[in-house]
């Protein structure tokens, strides 16, 4: 007799040790989900126009991004919409990714302006990306071509004011 009332009260705790057992796994599954999701939003911070100033930088950064607006116009570019980003959130995730996706591209752009002869331009353009990152080779490379590219200038502005002033003293 005592082991059928045993018998079932077996299958009782069983069930209960079950059901707590289920419980705790729905609980902490529910709480690693939560937590999983707090990390991804701390890891990406803001997200482009979520309605802080940050996401609105963003927003204008990746409508520059997708414009190929990398280093110009002034105050209108990726590089200057991230450092203001940058400014608001130091860490913030987004703006650094991007800031370093857009480098290679954003060089061949100083590359291009250089060779376009717009050195003003150039120098501009590179001293943004030195602000990023101020110790790269591609930068130093860049730098001495535009200065080659100065003194080429400036040689040819020398040359013109002699072949200038021959003329003059040959009119005279």
């Amino acid at each position: 007799m005592s082991s059928t009332v045993s018998l079932p009260a077996n299958r009782r705790g069983l069930l209960f040790v079950v059901l707590g057992a289920v419980l705790l796994l729905v609980i902490g599954g529910g709480l690693w989900y939560a937590r999983t999701q707090m990390s991804s939003k701390e890891a990406t911070g803001h997200t482009a126009n979520d309605g802080s100033e940050v996401g609105v930088m963003l927003d204008l950064a990746d409508k520059a991004y997708n414009e190929k607006r990398l280093v110009s116009p002034v105050g209108s570019n990726v590089y200057e919409f991230y450092f203001s980003v940058l400014q608001l959130d130091p860490n913030d995730a987004i703006a650094q990714k991007r800031l370093h996706e857009a480098f290679k591209p954003a060089c061949d752009v100083v590359e291009s302006t250089i060779n376009g002869g717009d050195l003003d331009e150039a120098q501009r353009e590179l001293s943004l990306l030195r602000q990023y990152d101020p110790h790269n080779y591609k930068l130093a490379l860049l730098g001495s071509v535009l200065d080659a590219q100065r003194v080429i200038e400036r040689r040819k502005h020398e040359a013109e004011a002699a072949r200038i002033q021959a003329q003059q003293t040959n009119g005279n």
